[in-house]
């Protein structure tokens, strides 16, 4: 995530893909959905991108998941859909500790340690002494894609020698979104092809509206999928789905 940019420039002498003043919202959007994804797909990006991930682990702690809603929502503003909701509803951790289907399938859930990473994908190479800090190596990394991001004249800059020069994506990770290099490219056919049937089952797990004959209640703020059921003994109240604070539904 962008936080950690300034620091590892600064301290590791490593190139960064965002840190605190990178202000283009469609690129962070990008990083949010690589870590929001589900561990395959998300690589498919990353691999585009990257050698390596930084995340915070935090040893038990707070970390990087606790910030995942953020990456989440922010994909979902720019890749309409990521989310089946606009507040992101299906992503996060339930008051139990346990993840929604949406979180715990996420690259970043496994990066801080919650779940089990590929190891055809991804490999740990290191892990700081406090087990805050986890590196992992991003495996099977497009060389095409990093001859293109390394020749200087794929570089858009305003003149000649300029430090400013406007990123742009290698062609093979904007093809994992353009429908049209699908029949060509079979890396962007898959992905998309894992993309729309993800989509189609979040949206299938949307609760249904409340129905109109509702008794008042506070509950109303924080249930969905309610109705007036006709039992043996009388009318019941049933609720589909209820969410506490900062939990999902």
């Amino acid at each position: 995530w962008w936080d950690y940019g300034y620091q590892i420039a600064g301290i590791a002498n490593r190139t960064t893909i965002a840190d605190g003043n990178t202000w283009n919202h469609e690129h962070i959007a990008l990083l949010g959905l690589c870590l929001s994804s589900p561990v395959e797909d998300a690589h498919k990006i990353a691999r585009h991108m990257a050698d390596y991930i930084l995340v915070w682990t935090g040893n038990g702690g707070k970390d990087d998941v606790g910030k995942s809603g953020h990456m989440a929502r922010i994909a979902n503003s720019v890749y309409n859909g990521h989310c089946a909701e606009e507040d992101c509803d299906q992503f996060g951790i339930y008051l139990t500790g346990k993840p929604s289907k949406m979180m715990g399938s996420s690259l970043i859930y496994s990066l801080c340690g919650r779940g089990s990473l590929d190891s055809s994908l991804f490999q740990e190479v290191y892990m700081s002494r406090n087990k805050r800090v986890r590196i992992v190596r991003v495996l099977q990394v497009s060389q095409e894609s990093r001859r293109w991001a390394a020749d200087p004249s794929s570089r858009i800059c305003d003149a000649p020698g300029s430090w400013y020069c406007p990123g742009q994506y290698p062609p093979l990770l904007q093809q994992l979104f353009d429908e049209k290099a699908a029949s060509t490219n079979e890396e962007a056919a898959r992905y998309q092809k894992a993309y729309a049937k993800r989509l189609e089952e979040q949206r299938s797990e949307i609760p249904k509206p409340n129905s109109p004959d509702l008794p008042e209640g506070s509950y109303l703020g924080s249930c969905r999928g309610c109705s007036m059921d006709n039992r043996a003994s009388g009318r019941v109240l049933s609720c589909s789905h209820c969410r506490a604070p900062g939990s999902p539904s």
